[in-house]
C-alpha cells in the first residue's frame, strides 16, 4: 500500500512552530522586564545643584536733556570819544555854607515841645474839671445814635494836655474802648472840658493828665 502522508519541509515546520515560540518569547521578555523593575533599584533623578536665577527689574534713570548752549552775548559797542577838547582849568564852585547866606536855607524844624506828646511834668495839685454838666450834655450830643439805640457803650481813656489857663490844648487816646465810633466821639468831647490849672510848688503849670470818657445808656 502506497504511503500517502505529506512530508513537511523544514521551512513548513518552522512556520508552524513560530507562533508558539513567539508566545514563549513574549512571556520571557515580560518576565525579564518585571524582574528588572522589582529586583533592580529604581532610577532616581540626580540633583545637579542648579538654582533658578531671579530676574530683577532695573529702573533706568530718566532721560537727561542737555539744554542748548546759551546764545553768544553781543560785544558792547566801543565808547565814542568826543572830539571837543575840555579844558583842564574848569573847576566846580565849592559848596560852602557861605554860599547860602541871605535866607536861601530852609529854617530848621521846630523842636518838639511838652504839648506835642504825653510826657511827665511834675505837679502837686491836680487839675479839677469845672464844667461837668456841659461836658455831659456834649457827650449826649456826640453819642453815636446807632450805638445808643443798640445799647452799646464803652469807656475811652484820654491823655489831655491842660494849659496854664485850664484849657485842653492837645489830646491823645491812651486806652481805646474797642469801638472806633466811641473813640472818635470822645475826641470831639474833650475840647469842651475846662479845668482849674495844675500847680507845682505854688506855681501854675501846664500838665498832661489822663481822663476817662464813658458813654453809657441811661
Amino acid at each position: 500500500m502506497e504511503d500517502t502522508r505529506i512530508r513537511l519541509t523544514a521551512n513548513d515546520r518552522f512556520k508552524l512552530a513560530s507562533p508558539k515560540w513567539t508566545q514563549v518569547g513574549l512571556l520571557v521578555a515580560v518576565s525579564l522586564h518585571f524582574g528588572l523593575f522589582v529586583l533592580v533599584r529604581p532610577f532616581e533623578a540626580a540633583d545637579l545643584g542648579g538654582g533658578a536665577n531671579e530676574i530683577e527689574s532695573i529702573n533706568f534713570p530718566p532721560e537727561v536733556r542737555i539744554p542748548p548752549p546759551p546764545e553768544a552775548i553781543a560785544r558792547p559797542a566801543a565808547p565814542r570819544i568826543s572830539p571837543v577838547d575840555i579844558s583842564d582849568e574848569i573847576t566846580i564852585e565849592p559848596t560852602t555854607p557861605d554860599r547860602f547866606r541871605g535866607g536861601q536855607l530852609p529854617p530848621p524844624p521846630p523842636e518838639a515841645g511838652p504839648r506835642d506828646r504825653p510826657s511827665f511834668i511834675p505837679f502837686d495839685t491836680h487839675p479839677v474839671m469845672l464844667n461837668q454838666a456841659e461836658v455831659q450834655r456834649e457827650m449826649e450830643r456826640e453819642y453815636p445814635r446807632a450805638l445808643k439805640d443798640a445799647g452799646i457803650g464803652g469807656s475811652v481813656e484820654m491823655w489831655l494836655y491842660v494849659s496854664e489857663e485850664g484849657v485842653v490844648e492837645n489830646f491823645e487816646i491812651k486806652t481805646s474802648s474797642g469801638n472806633a465810633l466811641l473813640d472818635e466821639a470822645a475826641g470831639r468831647v474833650v475840647p469842651t472840658m475846662r479845668f482849674t490849672p495844675a500847680m507845682n510848688r505854688d506855681k501854675v503849670t501846664a500838665v498832661w493828665v489822663s481822663q476817662w470818657v464813658t458813654f453809657q445808656v441811661n
